[in-house]
């Protein structure tokens, strides 16, 4: 028989009036996915100008090893090839 995690609920996560976690010695804000997602849709709008989009790139760039430590890019690829391209490097 295997051992088996119980599913994850956010406040399992992040209980109430905890704004941060350590995750395999990374230290994880609450609102790093949410921040990521918003930042790549602004990115992706053909409307942000270059600086913009570079701003935007960095604070993504700069949430990667939160997000790895998630192990988000475990279960999730970015769709947009251009964004995929701009970030690949950092995902690993």
């Amino acid at each position: 028989m295997t051992d088996k995690q119980a599913p994850q609920r956010p406040e399992d996560v992040l209980p109430d009036g905890i704004d941060r976690i350590k995750i395999d010695g990374v230290a994880i804000r609450k609102g790093t996915v949410a921040a990521f997602v918003r930042n790549a849709i602004e990115w992706r709008n053909p409307a942000t100008d270059g600086a913009h989009r570079q701003t935007l790139e960095r604070e993504m760039t700069e949430a990667m090893p939160a997000l790895r430590a998630l192990g988000l890019f475990e279960v999730f690829d970015l769709r947009d090839q251009h964004l995929n391209t701009a970030l690949d490097g950092c995902k690993e």
